[in-house]
């Protein structure tokens, strides 16, 4: 008798995510999220929207797959999801959600969803899914992509 495989998966760190948000389905922003370290469900990393790199301090469910991170101007949460796609052996995490605004950003109160995404050489067994993943994932994925070839590995 031959038993299944199972893979389990988890937030790679150190990682660079290509990050988008938008408040009411209005784009507001392109960026990009580094998750430093995850030690005992604590997430330490930075979020880049702008330009200047803004600390993010956090916690990470490994059970239910869900994360939570504050930065100076956001409270984000969300969950982690994996598609991979055996046929070019990689693996990408998407991480998404929602966000709402703090002060002392001017869009303080306001609700927003947000999606990151990075990707990794799909080294053991594929995962499977049996739906696409949502369309930013391919969008935050050639955003890191440009970013990287433009201003080299972050």
């Amino acid at each position: 008798m031959q038993t299944a495989k199972q893979t389990m998966v988890s937030i790679p760190f150190p990682s660079v995510w290509g990050i988008h948000a938008d408040i009411a389905g209005r784009p507001i922003v392109w960026g990009v999220l580094t998750i430093n370290s995850i030690t005992d469900n604590r997430v330490i990393g930075t979020v880049n929207f702008r330009g200047t790199a803004i600390p993010i301090n956090g916690s990470w469910d490994e059970n239910t797959k869900q994360i939570r991170f504050d930065s100076s101007y956001a409270t984000f949460y969300g969950n982690l999801a994996i598609f991979d796609d055996p046929q070019i052996r990689i693996r990408h995490f998407i991480l998404n959600g929602r966000f709402i605004m703090k002060p002392p950003s001017l869009q303080a109160g306001e609700y927003g969803t947000w999606i990151a995404t990075t990707d990794r050489t799909l080294t053991g067994y594929p995962v499977s899914s049996s739906t696409l993943p949502p369309v930013g994932v391919f969008l935050t994925s050639n955003i890191l992509s440009q970013l990287q070839q433009n201003y080299g590995r972050y």
